[in-house]
């Protein structure tokens, strides 16, 4: 179970968050999460760069190691980095010391001002050594999740569920990862039209 548009409760209980950004220009942030991944990131960037569109990547730290390449290409296309933690962990079931560390660990390799939780699950301690740590860190969620990480959700639904929520100054959630590909590779480009057909410029966070 999860939700296609993020509610004003979690935004009231987690008011330091970035849940979008502003309203008044019609600009998408479009994110990827869990890569850097073969394949599929490269599909990605090709697709982002043949409608001149730039993205932030929320990188795993342990996928930057095995695919230094890809991850290159990443910063050579001028999009930007996001932490994603080391292994991809859950902070509601993490210790706070294990996951800092781990959080730590990834941000040695991007040296980022932008980090994403994986799930989007954090505890409000975890929140603070992360601040505590790092104060120019901004904490990324999102307003659109397109689902592509639902094998259960069909490719059009995928786009669906972006074309249907997102507005001005939406932070959308995709994943350029293997389970999300069959989803990823038909809602990406389709989604791309669409808000560009409507006007919409693509930034980075």
């Amino acid at each position: 179970m999860y939700l296609i548009k993020s509610p004003l409760l979690l935004k009231w209980y987690y008011p330091s968050l970035v849940w979008n950004k502003s309203r008044t220009d019609k600009v998408i942030y479009l994110t990827f999460d869990d890569g850097p991944i073969p394949d599929v990131t490269d599909f990605v960037l090709k697709t982002l760069n043949s409608f001149k569109a730039k993205a932030t990547f929320f990188c795993i730290g342990d996928n930057i190691v095995k695919h230094p390449q890809v991850f290159q290409r990443l910063l050579a296309d001028g999009h930007r980095i996001g932490n994603h933690t080391f292994n991809h962990l859950k902070g509601w079931k993490t210790n706070n010391d294990t996951y800092i560390q781990n959080f730590s660990k990834c941000q040695e390799l991007t040296g980022t001002t932008l980090f994403r939780p994986p799930y989007g699950r954090i505890k409000k301690a975890q929140i603070n050594r992360i601040n505590t740590l790092h104060p120019n860190i901004q904490i990324i969620m999102w307003d659109v999740l397109s689902g592509d990480f639902d094998t259960e959700l069909s490719p059009e639904n995928c786009l669906k569920n972006v074309v249907s929520h997102a507005e001005n100054g939406s932070i959308i959630v995709f994943h350029d990862s293997l389970k999300a590909f069959d989803r990823l590779r038909y809602a990406l480009p389709l989604a791309l039209k669409h808000f560009q057909d409507k006007g919409y410029t693509f930034a980075t966070l």
